[in-house]
């Protein structure tokens, strides 16, 4: 049990800004043979789209308090991220598990107000996909 949580806090951290890296803990759960591969992918993927979300609603959220010194990101590059998000679209959150990449997108989701089902929807779809390709990689390795 404690293996499925710890993958599961490691797939959440890692979607949100901080750097962690999931896969690794993934890979190391499969080979240790003692675990369902179902369960594993599951578990991570469900962990990873949850941290997804916090940055979905941070991004929602957080502008409030953007014209105080303290607020992480500036009024300009809000402004930059904004128009890049809205240049490439809703569909880019398929990408939202690139990582460098897929965790600005998910918050510039949260500030854009993309429609949170959709949003849960291609982010499943994205990090689904990206743990069910990790897990097929290790399997064949191993």
């Amino acid at each position: 049990m404690e293996g499925y949580l710890a993958l599961f806090v490691s797939a959440l951290l890692a979607a949100t800004i901080l750097p962690f890296s999931s896969e690794a803990v993934l890979v190391g759960l499969l080979a240790a043979g003692r675990y369902d591969v179902v369960g594993l992918w599951v578990v991570a993927s469900l962990g990873n789209v949850l941290g997804a979300c916090i940055n979905w609603w941070l991004g929602r959220f957080c502008l409030h308090w953007q014209e105080h010194r303290w607020f992480p990101v500036s009024k300009n590059q809000l402004d930059r991220a904004s128009k890049w998000y809205s240049r490439t679209g809703v569909w880019s959150l398929l990408l939202a598990w690139v990582p460098v990449i897929g965790d600005p997108l998910t918050f510039a989701a949260g500030i854009l107000k993309v429609d949170f089902r959709l949003f849960v929807l291609l982010v499943t779809i994205g990090k689904a996909g990206r743990y069910a390709a990790v897990v097929m990689a290790t399997e064949n390795v191993l």
